[in-house]
Parts: C-alpha cells; structure tokens; sequence
C-alpha cells in the first residue's frame, strides 16, 4: 500500500484499541486526511453512515474524529451476535447472511478479498489508515483465520502498536506473552507498547516500564492515565463499567438489560442527567423515574423473555405513571402483537406484545430498514407537547415494519393517550437536546426539583479531551516516526 498506515492491536478485548484509535485519528487529522479501519468488528452497537450502510459505531465516532464521513469500507465486516453460536454478517453496510461460527470462518477467503478491496478504495481517498485488531491479537487457535489481526497485519504490513490494559492487572504478562506468541512476521512489525488506564504511581511502574523494553526490544510510547470517555461505548461489554458507577444523580432511569440488548448507546446522552441503572430482567425494578426497553437482536425472544421473568408484568404496572420508552426492537415489543413470518424464528406465529401501545409489528421480509432521517415532533403529552413541531434526527436500523394510528416523529412511532409511553425506530433520539431536556424537565419538576440545563461535552470536544489526554502521554515523536508521517 502505497498509503501510510498503523495497526492498533490488543492484548485482550476492552483494553482501549477502539479509544486510541479514535485519539490517533484526531491528532494526525491536524495535517493528514485520515480514515479508520477495522476489518472484522462484532458489536451490537452499530451505526447508519449517509448512505445507509450498516457499521460498527466505534468506526463511525472514529472517521468523525478524524473529520471524514463514515463508510461502510471502514468496516467491510460486521458481525451482530445473536445467539445460540449465530451472528448476521453485514458485508459492506449490507446484510449478507445468518451464520454459525464454524460457517463463517469457512468463508474466510471471500473475506479476504473483501478487505482488500476495502482498503483499496481508502487507500485511494486517504493519506493514512488508522487500523484497529480485535480482541486479543494471540489467539494463536484462529491465526489461520483471523482476518482482523493476524489478517489484517500480514495484508498490510502496516507497523503495530500493542495496547494493554494495567487496571486488569498482569499488563506486562500480557504484553510480553503477546509478542511471544506473535508469528514471527506479524512480530517484527511490533514497533511500540502503549499502556492504558494507568491509575497509580507512574514512578513505581517505571523499572517494569525499563525491563520489559529490555527483554522485548521494544520501546514504551507512554502510559495513559484512566478517565472517563465521552464518546459512545463500543459494545456490551462496557455495560459492566457503568454498573460499577457511583455517581448519584437525583433521577434514576431503568434501561431493562434484555438478553439480546443492541445499540444500548442510545441512553448514555442522559448519564449526564440522571443514573442510568441497567436492569436485567430478573432483578427487582424498583421505583424508577423513567424505564427504557432498548433494541435487540430478537424481539421474539426477548419478548419471550421478558414474560416467563416477570419483567413484563413490572413494566406494565408503571403505565401511565411515569414515562416508559422503546426504542426499536423495544418499540415492536411496546404493542398489542408482533406477526412473525418465520423472519425471526423460523416458523409462522404472531405474539402478543405488552400491549402498551395502539401498534402491530409484523416481519414479513428479510429485509433490513437502515437509513439517517429528520423527523418532525408532532405529539401531546406532558413531555413532547412543548417541542411540538421541532425536529429531531436519529437513524433506524431495524427489520419489521409497524403500523401505527398515532405517530410521533413524523411518520415514526408512537404515543398513548396519556403521553407517557412513547415508541420509536429512531437510534439516536437522546442525543438530540431538544428530546433530552424535554425528558429531564418533565422527570425534575414531577419530583419538585428545579432543573437545570447542564453543559454537556460536545462530540467534537470530546475527541478534543481524548486526543489532548493522549498526546500529554505518549511520546509523540516516537508516534509520527512509526506512522512515517
């Protein structure tokens, strides 16, 4: 490749890749036209680019740090989990097929050419590829079949910066580990270490910092301090961090963590507001201020769910006392009944949903809605009255169509009578200000509370923190030589 390029790898999943990809994009945008990348991503967080292709939503926050639109050639391959050993493969932005593990490793070599000619087309556009592995990048059981780090590094022969993560304890195991197990070829490309979410005594970590370049030959670019993020979660995983959050806020709203949740980013605009407090659907749910159902991989199944657990039942007794949102996959499960064409399950049925809304779902095609929308508000209600009219943009993502007597974003969704549930195809919907303090001023004063509007982070200023924590760290010097740049 005649394009600059570096790959980001990991010593496990969860350690930062996705983050310091994200800072790397920003900071050589300064001068350079960027692009991310990631060959194979499996997430139940994606993202809608302009043309209504389906990516992994670390790669979408990715190319709008580096300040390029999004494309479906930043992630060629998206995997989208969705039980039983099975995930939808979407190829290119577009849905391609339901495969077992062992089905899709066995067209790993129609993969291969996919990459390619993804790489090929930004290598076109761009003047340097930020890429990113997945996982561990020694899982030496799948060398033979790991497209995004073996693959990916032997495609491109792109230098490589490992990143490991000390708050999990066992980081310069899992660094030196790491390079040991490498293929020699992928090895010698390793040409920097970076340490991530580093809490303690930089000085006491230094003789480990000296021997571990000594007994690898490679150097430490710096260690990143832990903070917290204000960009988007990649995936599910991250759920576990926000639960272990105590930050206390004077709203809780109850985000019901379905078996199959997907696309669970769509809450975190209102951490800011309120705690946020996933529920899975055996726990108890308490007296929240608000619930949410989020998407899923199975509406059917979490449906099922939902009722054999109980959860449902708790849900419907909250209906007309405080708001109950569903976004998506939520929405469908919002009405009187879901028809099933076989789409889902594999069999023809119709379901009776929890019957919170005037709707009735039916997926008839395998045939996925995605696609960016601006919508116009237009509902009663004592929380989207007072924004009557305005408008609100999200992205949809969803298979099913549903028909709905009374919409409330344009042709979009719905709302009961009393205007306190209220349903949605719209991904994205409280990232829109207008949405988010509507929602919290209603939930505020409903408990005599004064609220007040705080100053959220923009998106462009938290690529901004991210990019300013990460040159403070690394040796940046160091970072420009590798790239070539």
């Amino acid at each position: 490749m005649d394009t600059k390029s570096v790959l980001i790898l990991g010593t496990a999943s969860h350690v930062g890749k996705s983050s310091v990809v994200t800072a790397i994009c920003r900071i050589l945008s300064r001068k350079y036209s960027v692009a991310p990348f990631k060959a194979q991503n499996m997430s139940l967080n994606s993202w809608i680019t302009k043309d209504g292709k389906e990516i992994g939503i670390a790669q979408a926050i990715q190319a709008k740090a580096a300040g390029t639109e999004p494309t479906a050639d930043m992630n060629p391959v998206l995997l989208k989990p969705k039980g039983d050993c099975v995930s939808q493969i979407i190829l290119l932005g577009e849905p391609y097929a339901d495969r077992s593990a062992g089905q899709y490793y066995d067209s790993i070599e129609e993969m291969n050419g996919v990459l390619e000619g993804a790489l090929g087309r930004l290598g076109n556009e761009h003047d340097i590829i930020v890429m990113e592995g997945a996982g561990g990048a020694a899982e030496i059981n799948l060398y033979e079949r790991d497209i995004v780090n073996i693959g990916t590094a032997r495609l491109t022969q792109a230098p490589i910066i490992l990143v490991g993560d000390i708050e999990r304890g066992g980081v310069f195991a899992s660094l030196y580990g790491t390079i040991a197990l490498l293929p020699e070829d992928v090895r010698e490309n390793v040409k920097g270490f970076i340490i991530n979410k580093f809490r303690g005594d930089l000085e006491i970590l230094k003789p480990g910092l000296k021997e571990l370049e000594e007994k690898t030959g490679i150097p430490v670019l710096g260690v990143l301090p832990y903070f917290k993020l204000h960009i988007p979660s990649e995936d599910s995983v991250s759920l576990g961090d926000k639960e272990n959050s105590k930050a206390e806020k004077k709203i809780e709203i109850a985000v019901i963590r379905l078996p199959r949740i997907s696309n669970f980013t769509d809450f975190e605009p209102l951490e800011s507001h309120a705690n946020i407090r996933y529920v899975d659907i055996d726990e108890e749910l308490g007296n929240p201020d608000a619930i949410a159902i989020p998407g899923t991989k199975n509406t059917i199944n979490d449906l099922h769910d939902l009722r054999e657990s109980g959860m449902a039942k708790k849900i419907a007794a909250f209906k007309g006392k405080i708001p109950i949102f569903g976004i998506c996959g939520g929405y469908q499960m919002l009405g009187k009944t879901i028809f099933d064409s076989g789409i889902e399950n594999g069999v023809e049925a119709e379901f009776e949903g929890l019957g919170l809304l005037d709707i009735r779902t039916k997926f008839g095609e395998y045939e996925k809605r995605t696609i960016q929308v601006t919508k116009t508000i237009n509902a009663h209600g004592p929380i989207l009255a007072p924004i009557d009219g305005e408008e609100v943009k999200g992205y949809e993502i969803h298979m099913g169509t549903t028909d709905s007597k009374r919409h409330v974003f344009g042709d979009d969704g719905s709302i009961d009578e009393e205007g306190l549930v209220i349903g949605t195809y719209l991904h994205g919907l409280f990232e829109n200000g207008n949405i988010r303090n509507a929602l919290m001023k209603y939930l505020y004063e409903k408990k005599g509370l004064e609220y007040e509007l705080e100053e959220v982070m923009t998106e462009d200023g938290a690529y901004e923190e991210l990019a300013r924590v990460v040159e403070q760290h690394i040796d940046m010097d160091k970072l420009y030589e590798i790239v070539g740049a």
